[in-house]
């Protein structure tokens, strides 16, 4: 049976999904190989150097740069308070002072004998990183980096904007079909992960923002909802760090588009379970994809996915270019030889039966493959 090796989205009811959980500086690594890990948990901390600000005190004070260490109140390395002395001179019989003050909180980290500017650090910055899903770790590199791994549910979707967080899988609507609107939403619904099915109204993401939704996950989104949600054209960029009040996550594409029914049914059955959710989207070198993990009980079992995305006769897939873009379907044949497009370009293709029960011809590289086992 022909097959070809082709990205696409998974959608797998079990897997085993492992996350690397890295410091941005060396810093402290607060659990060890073996310990269960719940999603919110910190397991790692570290703090990053604080700002720093340039004083002149040679200006200041009068006096050549290689004579300021002379008049210095606090060296390198001692603590300092906003607007306190750190080097005074004294002229006129002391009558005339002149001092240079600390312009924050800190230390004096180095003084210039070429310039005669004192530098002074803000306080550290400190950061935390956590565990992001429940789950074992497997793995610790001191200093620097945790892994984490669970059984878990696995849906990855098309484009999402926020980044990490966690909360109990809610579902706002009854099929893949609907559209979500402001009234689906409750103050029940604080802290959830809120789905919903074709199309997610403005008004409904502003209303899940208002009402404490934790992230949001449709099908389709307008991209002028999303120039008017973020205030700006997002461009081709790296998502993950906008600042919403929630992690919006479209599975489908932008429009109003049916969410797939694999991905719905998953996602129902999944309902009252804990999930994290992570918006970050790259989609040039180095995809990254948004994704919902939903971590198995301990206890449960069940056949683990590790399929890669293969294009053979009975894969699902959904078409990326017009004019099927975004209809799924079923791979029925996939033909050897080249085949003539009415562009005159000689492609691979594939024939595909839809689920609304049409057939076409594609080519390879216009569809994705749906991995669901």
């Amino acid at each position: 049976m022909a097959h070809a090796y082709s990205p696409g989205l998974k959608v797998l009811e079990r897997t085993i999904v492992r996350r690397l959980r890295r410091l941005p500086l060396a810093g402290d690594v607060l659990v060890k190989p073996g310990d269960r890990v719940a999603a919110e948990q910190i397991v790692m901390r570290t703090s990053l150097p604080g700002p720093a600000d340039m004083v002149n005190a040679a200006s200041i004070l009068g006096i050549m740069p290689d004579d300021v260490p002379r008049y210095l109140l606090r060296h390198a390395g001692e603590a300092v308070r906003k607007g306190e002395a750190i080097a005074e001179r004294k002229s006129l019989f002391g009558l005339i002072v002149n001092r240079v003050m600390a312009p924050m909180d800190g230390s004096v980290e180095a003084v210039s004998h070429v310039t005669g500017q004192v530098t002074v650090r803000g306080e550290p910055v400190p950061v935390e990183v956590g565990a992001y899903i429940d789950g074992t770790v497997v793995d610790t590199v001191p200093d620097e980096s945790v892994t984490i791994e669970t059984a878990a549910s696995f849906v990855q979707g098309i484009f999402g904007v926020g980044g990490e967080t966690s909360g109990v899988i809610a579902m706002a609507v009854a099929s893949p079909g609907d559209l979500l609107e402001p009234a689906h939403i409750a103050p029940a619904h604080k802290d959830a992960i809120l789905v919903g099915g074709r199309h997610v109204a403005f008004d409904a993401v502003k209303k899940a923002i208002e009402t404490g939704v934790r992230a949001l996950i449709t099908g389709g989104f307008d991209d002028a909802d999303l120039k008017r949600l973020l205030g700006f054209d997002l461009g081709v960029a790296i998502t993950g760090h906008e600042q919403l009040g929630l992690t919006l996550i479209v599975t489908e594409g932008f429009g109003s588009i049916h969410m797939a029914d694999k991905t719905f049914t998953l996602l129902r059955s999944c309902a009252g379970k804990r999930a994290s959710v992570n918006g970050a989207t790259q989609i040039r070198a180095g995809v990254m994809r948004p994704e919902i993990v939903v971590p198995a009980a301990a206890s449960s079992s069940g056949s683990i996915s590790t399929a890669p995305s293969i294009l053979a006769d009975g894969t699902i897939i959904r078409a990326i270019r017009e004019p099927y873009f975004g209809m799924i379907g079923t791979v029925t044949a996939m033909p050897a030889e080249l085949t003539e497009l009415p562009t005159e370009a000689k492609v691979r293709v594939l024939e595909c039966r839809f689920e609304d029960g049409s057939s076409a011809l594609l080519p390879r590289a216009n569809v994705e493959v749906i991995s669901t086992a």
